[in-house]
């Protein structure tokens, strides 16, 4: 049996395919992480790479060989751009889920109780980190992993090798995606931030009614079980919040390259 030739076309678009998979393997969730070693990301990018290049090379415009290092330096920036943006939109529910935990933990009184986190080898909040892990755990259970299996298929039907461009429409889009850290933060806060408000209010007509209670020894522990109370009995609000954000991320990233 003959072995296929490989050409400089095809080494390049292989390329191509490497380095929009690599980039979006650096920042999508799970595979993200620092905790994940460098070599299981490059390795399962390359693997991803050889299943997706013959899939995708018949669909591919015709490349010139002796195409300018310039043209091609540029269309290599494109690809890792197109999968930077594909990954940050997913990064950005993420970014919300520890955002709302942040709140919670300072109106529970945790802000000056921080942990490092593995992932990014920075100190945050202990809400913050536990929501982030349940975030992560539906997550995987919903498969959004595959989505950006997916996702990797569907960008050579809307932005094939050289074809990037960048423009003010989605620089703008993706400034709109961003709004959607806040919004996922308060539909995720608002429940446990309300009850801790109502408790405030309880706390301070406790301290001018009853002057003698030392409100500041009984209040701290008072917020902190109330907000683990609440936010043990709102998990599935949680639950379904993540699931919603995850639903609308598909749609999100179909925008996205269509604009790219």
């Amino acid at each position: 049996m003959a072995m296929p030739i490989l050409t400089t076309e095809h080494i390049l678009v292989f390329t191509f395919v490497f380095l929009r998979i690599s980039a979006m393997l650096v920042i999508i969730p799970v595979m993200g992480e620092r905790s994940v070693p460098l070599r299981v990301k490059a390795g399962l990018a390359l693997l991803i790479a050889l299943l997706v290049f013959p899939a995708i090379r018949l669909d591919m415009p015709p490349l010139q060989a002796d195409a300018e290092i310039i043209a091609v330096a540029l269309a290599m920036t494109g690809e890792v751009m197109i999968g930077l943006i594909i990954g940050f939109a997913a990064s950005m529910i993420f970014a919300g889920i520890r955002f709302a935990g942040d709140m919670i933990g300072i109106q529970m009184g945790l802000s000056i109780v921080n942990v490092i986190d593995p992932a990014s080898s920075t100190q945050v909040s202990i809400m913050a980190e536990i929501q982030y892990l349940f975030a992560m755990l539906v997550y995987l259970a919903v498969d959004g992993h595959h989505m950006f299996f997916s996702a990797i298929f569907d960008s050579y039907r809307f932005v094939t090798p050289f074809a990037y461009h960048f423009s003010s429409s989605l620089m703008q889009s993706i400034l709109m995606f961003s709004k959607e850290i806040f919004i996922t933060a308060v539909k995720i806060s608002a429940p446990v931030m309300a009850v801790l408000l109502f408790s405030n209010v309880a706390l301070g007509v406790v301290a001018r009614t009853v002057p003698q209670i030392n409100i500041f020894i009984v209040g701290m522990p008072l917020q902190v079980a109330t907000g683990l109370i609440i936010f043990g009995l709102t998990i599935p609000v949680f639950v379904s919040v993540v699931q919603w954000a995850l639903d609308s991320l598909n749609t999100e990233i179909q925008v996205l390259m269509r604009l790219m």
